[in-house]
């Protein structure tokens, strides 16, 4: 029997209206009957293109043994981030607070006054690599709100005095100069990945407005370094899994720290920012590099984003069939197959699409034989050195296996 969630209109919410939890979306009814009950909150932040909400829906919220201790000791509710982001940015920067990380799927427990005083992202169904199973959670959190309850509230105080502190010194008044902005710059030089381009190690997130600031920092003070780490940056991300070859556009982040395996999901803000700052380093440089990523991924949200009603779809699913990332790798026998004995070993040599493959696939559903993501790790001139062909005649090959494999693709 469908739960509350049914009655939503929330892409997300409704993917839960199914789940034996008593879901209740954000609003008075749950506040007021958690505040009635003396019950402490669970609250669960995703979105819809999430892979990991997709896993802890499947592995806990649709186990009717998990939903019984759910709906036994909390009260359940669910927030699509997407639809309040509002939510999102309070209750991620206490989880932050607390674990020194976040993500999603956010879990959170909350006083019935809605104070966090506990909260993760994703928790297995069993315990795993030092993580609790959920159930060990949803335990540890019923008993201590039971029988420890001066200590429950307690750390609601404290983390709510921080995040309070907190707002008060981001709302501190005051004058911005070039100081500051060169002490910005002298951050992201500490930070920057000098090998794989980027900042900071895996998982690793493009973070397109630390490329702008890099590029408007070197158009301000004339830096070659700014110019030097933003160009190399935007190359890595671009030449990386992260990037769709075939289809343009680019995926949420990198698993690792060389931005070949992404979690698959395409947003549409990161296609948003990061297009635009491709067109602002074509602008800088006249490079055409530059502008032909611009170009793909303006053309893949047009074509795939845009919805018939004259608006855009915010997201695109990492899982195709319940598998991640399915629909967008390739083995070597099936490259073969589209693109015939000639072209084929080219195109794969180009993107690494090699026997042994490159990406080890979803954990939750093994791939039979070794699969490949397309990346560009070395230049056209070096690989067809390496082949004995000429680079214009490498580059007919990529420009015909792009447009086949994505035909192709479009099938699946």
């Amino acid at each position: 029997m469908p739960n509350r969630l049914a009655d939503e209109t929330s892409p997300y919410l409704l993917q839960h209206q199914n789940n034996p939890v008593d879901w209740y979306p954000w609003g008075p009814e749950a506040l007021e009957r958690a505040r009635a009950e003396d019950r402490p909150i669970l609250l669960s932040i995703g979105y819809s293109a999430c892979h990991w909400c997709h896993v802890m829906e499947h592995e806990s919220f649709e186990d009717t043994a998990t939903a019984e201790v759910m709906n036994q000791h909390f009260v359940n509710i669910k927030v699509d981030r997407e639809e309040r982001p509002d939510l999102d940015s309070i209750y991620m920067n206490a989880v932050q607070q607390m674990t020194g990380h976040g993500g999603w799927p956010m879990t959170v427990f909350l006083t019935p006054e809605g104070v966090p005083f506990y909260g993760g992202t994703y928790y297995p169904p069993e315990p795993r690599h030092g993580m609790p199973s959920f159930r060990q959670v949803l335990g540890g959190i019923a008993d201590a709100y039971r029988n420890r309850r001066s200590e429950v509230d307690r750390s609601a105080a404290e983390l709510h005095d921080i995040l309070r502190q907190s707002s008060a010194l981001h709302a501190r008044p005051g004058e911005l100069d070039a100081g500051i902005l060169d002490q910005a710059f002298r951050s992201l030089t500490r930070n920057h990945d000098a090998h794989h381009g980027g900042f900071g190690g895996a998982p690793k997130f493009p973070q397109p407005m630390n490329v702008e600031f890099l590029l408007r920092h070197w158009k301000r003070t004339g830096s070659p370094e700014a110019l030097r780490m933003t160009e190399h940056t935007l190359r890595k991300m671009a030449g990386g899994g992260m990037y769709d070859h075939l289809g343009g556009g680019f995926h949420r982040y990198s698993v690792d720290a060389r931005w070949l395996a992404p979690h698959f999901e395409k947003m549409l803000y990161d296609n948003a920012l990061l297009s635009r700052v491709y067109l602002h380093a074509f602008q800088a440089t006249g490079d055409r590099f530059y502008a032909d990523v611009a170009q793909e991924t303006f053309d893949y949200v047009l074509r795939e984003m845009h919805s018939p009603e004259g608006g855009f779809y915010s997201t695109q699913d990492a899982d195709s069939e319940g598998v991640e990332g399915k629909f967008f790798v390739w083995t070597p026998e099936k490259v073969d197959e589209v693109l015939g004995p000639e072209d084929g070993p080219l195109f794969r040599r180009y993107y690494d699409v090699t026997e042994s493959g490159n990406w080890e696939g979803d954990h939750h559903h093994p791939p039979p034989r070794p699969i490949s993501i397309l990346h560009v790790d070395r230049t056209l001139e070096e690989v067809a050195t390496e082949a004995g062909v000429t680079p214009d005649t490498l580059r007919e090959v990529i420009r015909r296996g792009r447009e086949r494999l994505y035909a192709h693709r479009a099938q699946r």
